[in-house]
């Protein structure tokens, strides 16, 4: 049994870590498309096909954080920040259909660091979530 609970934290943490990576590069990518929208007409298609590959490893984040929390019983706060993450998303998908670039483009900056610091503290840490330290 324990070998199985060790099997499924490891399982749980590689697909943490490459939701994490995927997202961040994912916003890369948006930030490299909204660079060029400014020379190039290609750009905007670009940038919105990849608006969608960005939301959607917004929702698979959430699920990795979900999945690694519930076997180890550790803090839920990983998927509170990666719940808000989704929010942010939310609001920056809207906020760029509704052309509002003065709010979209610090928004898509904000996301981006945030991202990085959720794919370092995923990669930093041996498991995946630290157990929840007394109440």
């Amino acid at each position: 049994m324990p070998r199985q609970a060790t099997t499924t934290t490891a399982r749980g943490g590689t697909f943490l870590r490459t939701a994490a990576a995927l997202q961040t590069l994912a916003l890369f990518f948006q930030a490299s498309t909204a660079g060029l929208l400014l020379t190039s007409s290609r750009a905007y298609t670009l940038h919105d096909y990849g608006s969608k590959v960005m939301y959607g490893a917004a929702m698979l984040y959430v699920l990795a954080t979900v999945l690694a929390w519930r076997p180890g019983g550790g803090s839920p706060r990983p998927v509170l920040y990666s719940t808000g993450f989704l929010v942010l998303a939310s609001a920056q998908v809207a906020l760029g259909v509704a052309h509002v670039a003065s709010l979209h483009v610090p928004l898509g900056v904000l996301m981006c660091a945030l991202s990085v610091l959720a794919l370092v503290r995923a990669l930093s840490s041996g498991s995946p979530l630290r157990p929840a330290t007394g109440s």
